[in-house]
């Protein structure tokens, strides 16, 4: 199902013209992302060697980081991940992205300039939701309301992202939205940082999980009210990105003990 990238991908530029990518902030960020494949790993949320993630370089708006090719999510390391630029050259690591990778977050990061970082995964159950009928989520869950007002469906699925103007086309349908359901396909996250990212990915397949189960029961889901949904999703807004950070500390700490092999 994953296709190597060949056409696109270049020579790297000669060494004279290669930016510093050698910066603390840079190794923050690797070690974020590679922490973030790790427990994305325990969790479920990837699909052989078909999903990535990818995060804009600190420092460098033109060059994002992203997983190679052929590797697992829990095999991931912070140095294994590659440093690409949005035409297709990979600047610094071994190896190169799978091809949907490229096509799709190249364009992401190009054309949506606030999108610092997208997780696409095919997580079970928010890829479900992905294949029904109407809207994905029906807000009748707490966990859901935190995505209230910030979701979009890309309705026009057509096969695999193999080429810039599939990738374009899916970065202009996703408007105002920080999470796509791609239908018939999975789901993309957009956000400013890895830990928002992060923090969004795994209470997205949380709110999808209890909604199957309670669709599962085959009993009339209720959503909750336009203004209590609202008014809970501005609630939680509040102390989301503290929320997140603290997040991601936590799961770093839970590697650091047990998998600290991510780091390097």
């Amino acid at each position: 199902m994953a296709h190597s990238l060949t056409t696109a991908t270049q020579a790297a530029p000669a060494l004279s013209n290669r930016p510093d990518l050698a910066t603390d902030a840079i190794r923050t960020a690797r070690e974020d992302l590679a922490a973030c494949f790790r427990m994305a790993a325990r969790y479920g949320f990837e699909e052989g060697i078909c999903n990535h993630f990818s995060a804009v370089v600190p420092g460098h708006e033109d060059l994002f980081l992203v997983n190679p090719y052929g590797f697992a999510f829990r095999e991931i390391t912070a140095s294994s991940l590659l440093i690409c630029d949005f035409e297709g050259n990979v600047v610094e690591g071994a190896g190169q992205p799978e091809a949907t990778a490229f096509y799709i977050h190249a364009e992401m990061h190009r054309r949506l300039p606030r999108a610092k970082v997208a997780f696409h995964t095919h997580m079970p159950y928010a890829t479900a939701l992905s294949m029904t009928e109407g809207d994905p989520l029906i807000w009748a869950g707490q966990t859901a309301l935190k995505f209230y007002g910030r979701t979009a469906v890309d309705e026009d699925y057509n096969g695999l992202a193999l080429d810039n103007d599939e990738g374009a086309r899916i970065a202009g349908s996703v408007g105002e939205a920080d999470i796509v359901f791609m239908k018939h396909h999975g789901v993309m996250v957009l956000a400013p940082s890895i830990a928002e990212a992060w923090d969004d990915l795994y209470y997205l397949e949380r709110a999808a999980e209890v909604q199957t189960l309670a669709m599962s029961t085959g009993r009339k889901v209720l959503p909750v009210p336009h203004d209590v949904a609202q008014a809970a999703y501005e609630q939680m807004r509040e102390g989301d990105e503290d929320s997140a950070r603290l997040h991601l500390a936590a799961i770093r700490r839970q590697l650091d003990a047990e998998e600290p092999q991510y780091r390097h």
